[in-house]
């Protein structure tokens, strides 16, 4: 009798190159998520730093019922005072608060926080300025 030989791939061979590409796919994935975090990191600074921008210039609207042009009609430092490790100035240019980022991936990068003033109160819309949207924070993308 003579041995018959074996043609192709056996079903486990096929499943575990299968097992092999779909940890591959996951993995890919991961690590961008995983070299966008430290990014989001540097925003989040920005978006810190702009925090005391903001409650300025929701002072200012509430005082004189219009928003202020710039950092000293708002009552606040200089732009290029306030920054941080991350970012080069914070400023405010007719009510819109604008964070300019140094950091080496964002360099030059802004996000602009507009103020929308309704009912007398305000609220703020971070979805504007040439940051790309992978490194906003969820609520402004």
């Amino acid at each position: 009798m003579k041995a018959h030989l074996q043609k192709g791939f056996t079903l486990i061979k096929l499943m575990i190159v299968v097992a092999i590409i779909g940890i591959a796919a996951v993995a890919i994935v991961e690590y961008g998520e995983y070299t966008i975090r430290p990014i989001r990191a540097k925003v989040i600074e920005g978006l810190v730093l702009a925090s005391g921008a903001k409650t300025s210039v929701a002072k200012y609207f509430s005082s004189n019922g219009k928003l202020p042009l710039d950092n000293t009609a708002a009552g606040m430092a200089m732009a290029a005072s306030i920054s941080g490790n991350s970012v080069q100035t914070v400023t405010v240019k007719s009510g819109v608060i604008e964070v300019l980022f140094s950091a080496a991936t964002i360099k030059g990068s802004t996000l602009q926080l507009e103020p929308i003033t309704t009912g007398g109160k305000v609220v703020w819309n971070c979805k504007k300025g040439n940051l790309e949207g992978k490194y906003r924070p969820s609520s402004c993308r």
